[in-house]
């Protein structure tokens, strides 16, 4: 496992503290206000990186933070009426739609990568699929997994043409751009505005964690490791992030993690070790 691997395993285990923290703070905001403060939080701290950004940079940082805002978006408003544990479930599968989604676009298919995929899922499926569901939190929790695996696919394409810093710039400073004009439109016409400083009050911490290290220093992480790792590759480390959902939701909100989920977490475990497996083989055929 090289270094780049380790950064995006290292963006997973952060990833893994957020859905517990989103669960706690959509008791009091909803998934639109979340994800609008957390990236005004974000971009305040980068937008001395991104005003020097080129015209290439904006443009594709625009494209990018697009598509992560309606995956952010959807997540947080799916955490409104699903688990934690659930939730990481649901947007894992973008592990799966990753290798497909690049199918239909023009790329190939292996044989390990589907296979590593699709025990990931297995695992994350015994892992998180604890309780009942709701279907307008499944519903936006799938639009999320889907957003992501479109994200994860143009990230790996676009991210060697920029600096990392610079990238990740322009992509938070647009989502929080993007963000608070959804904030405005939704909130028009309500007492939701007015009344969200109060309900802020509460949850002002996680926000701040949220934007600055979960938003800010994991999108520069994942750009900069991104730069070296292919779209299928990465998918399947991130397939990582319920095992440690799993874990920060049952440490903060007492969510019961029983054997089938630690036998989820065993066979996520194995399908990360799988996919690094097959790709050591190919990089020493390619030395040979």
């Amino acid at each position: 496992m090289n270094l780049n691997h380790v950064l995006l395993l290292l963006v997973t285990l952060v990833w893994g503290t957020t859905f517990p923290l989103m669960k706690a703070a959509s008791a009091t905001l909803s998934g639109v206000e979340i994800s609008a403060l957390r990236f005004l939080v974000a971009g305040a701290v980068m937008l001395p990186f991104a005003l020097k950004a080129s015209r290439a940079a904006w443009r594709d940082g625009a494209l990018l933070g697009a598509v992560a805002l309606v995956s952010y978006v959807t997540q947080a408003v799916g955490l409104e009426y699903i688990s934690s544990n659930r939730s990481a479930f649901l947007t894992s599968l973008n592990v799966l739609m990753v290798p497909l989604l690049g199918l239909v676009l023009g790329g190939r298919l292996s044989v390990q990568v589907l296979a590593a995929a699709a025990l990931a899922c297995l695992g994350i499926g015994l892992l998180s699929w604890e309780d009942g569901g709701h279907w307008v939190g499944d519903a936006a929790t799938l639009v999320c997994a889907l957003a992501y695996a479109i994200y994860v696919i143009l990230l790996s394409r676009r991210a060697a043409a920029h600096h990392p810093r610079t990238l990740a710039a322009t992509q938070i400073v647009l989502m929080a751009a993007f963000g608070l004009l959804w904030l405005l439109a939704s909130g028009l016409g309500s007492e939701r505005l007015a009344t969200l400083p109060t309900r802020l009050g509460g949850a002002l911490w996680p926000i701040l964690y949220l934007g600055l290290i979960a938003s800010a220093g994991m999108l520069f992480l994942q750009a900069l490791a991104q730069r070296h790792v292919a779209a299928e590759k990465a998918a399947v480390i991130y397939a990582m992030e319920p095992v440690f959902a799993a874990l920060f939701g049952w440490f903060w909100l007492s969510e019961s993690l029983g054997g089938r989920g630690m036998l989820g977490g065993a066979l996520v475990v194995a399908a990360v070790l799988l996919s690094e497996w097959k790709f050591k083989l190919k990089a020493l055929a390619q030395a040979n």
